[in-house]
């Protein structure tokens, strides 16, 4: 039986002056070491979704929030952000706006640090958590100099430095070009096969979704409308039109031959699974 690390029991929530609620009876479960996609439109609630689980919303936006959520068994309601301040990292989708000071190494020390850790053991995480994100070489580098991929790899080793058992990140690679996103997302599959972490990532990508994720929760308007894997998730051209995410292209080529009398006898979502599919239709047709 799977740990549960983290529990969305009914749970609705309203922003202060809001017109309506941002999440509505949302009920979820995510266990240790699972990588969650969270994905919907701009406005689904995605956002709200990853605050709650550090208790950001609504210990610190406020509003209306009804049900509970638990995070390694904490109740993000009835207790504080100290609490959970080691437990959980969260990644924002602007790098620029998590890093402060003047060097990688001063940067990455610094969660660390104000959690008392001895000395010893913060230089040890440096070199872990840099080692992990691959940034060894710019440890003594502003971190102004930095690329935007490397500037978000930095903010995921800040997190790792306070050796959190969940990373909660939201939207890390919408500013970055294909090269930074794919760099970030080979960080996560790292620490998920490596370090066991449960990651909860809200994001629009949906090819590396497709590659990387275990599951996929689906938002609009506030509500859960699926919870599934990724192969199960893109093929349901429905909900892809309904929630306005795009799918991963090799989808939409299996759909397009679909739509026009070329059934391939798969329904793909990767590049590789496309490519066996087409060539396996090709050669069958090539005998006829």
């Amino acid at each position: 039986m799977q740990d549960t690390v983290i529990q969305f029991d009914n749970v609705s929530y309203h922003y202060p002056r809001a017109k309506k609620w941002a999440l509505t009876k949302i009920s979820v479960e995510i266990h240790k070491g699972e990588f969650i996609a969270v994905m919907g439109e701009n406005g689904a609630g995605k956002t709200t979704f990853c605050q709650c689980i550090n208790g950001t919303v609504p210990n610190y936006h406020e509003g209306v929030m009804k049900g509970t959520v638990k995070t390694l068994g904490y109740d993000t309601q009835a207790c504080s952000f100290t609490d959970l301040a080691d437990k959980i990292g969260m990644v924002l989708d602007d790098p620029e706006a998590q890093l402060f000071t003047t060097s990688v190494r001063n940067e990455v020390a610094f969660g660390a640090e104000n959690l008392c850790v001895p000395k010893d053991e913060i230089l040890r995480r440096i070199d872990w958590a840099l080692g992990i994100v691959g940034l060894q070489e710019y440890i003594d580098q502003p971190p102004t100099a930095l690329s935007g991929g490397q500037k978000q790899r930095l903010a995921i080793a800040t997190n790792l430095a306070m050796t959190p058992s969940i990373l909660v990140l939201d939207e890390p690679t919408s500013q970055l070009d294909p090269v930074g996103t794919r760099d970030v997302f080979e960080v996560i599959r790292e620490l998920r096969e490596k370090e066991d972490m449960t990651i909860v990532l809200a994001t629009h990508k949906s090819e590396e979704i497709a590659e990387f994720a275990d599951k996929v929760l689906v938002l609009k308007e506030g509500r859960v409308v699926a919870f599934d894997e990724p192969h199960v998730i893109f093929n349901n051209a429905e909900l892809m039109r309904s929630c306005s995410i795009r799918p991963p292209q090799v989808s939409e080529l299996a759909v397009y031959l679909r739509e026009r009398g070329q059934e391939i006898g798969a329904k793909p979502i990767l590049m590789q699974d496309a490519f066996d599919a087409v060539t396996g239709w090709y050669r069958g047709e090539a005998k006829k």
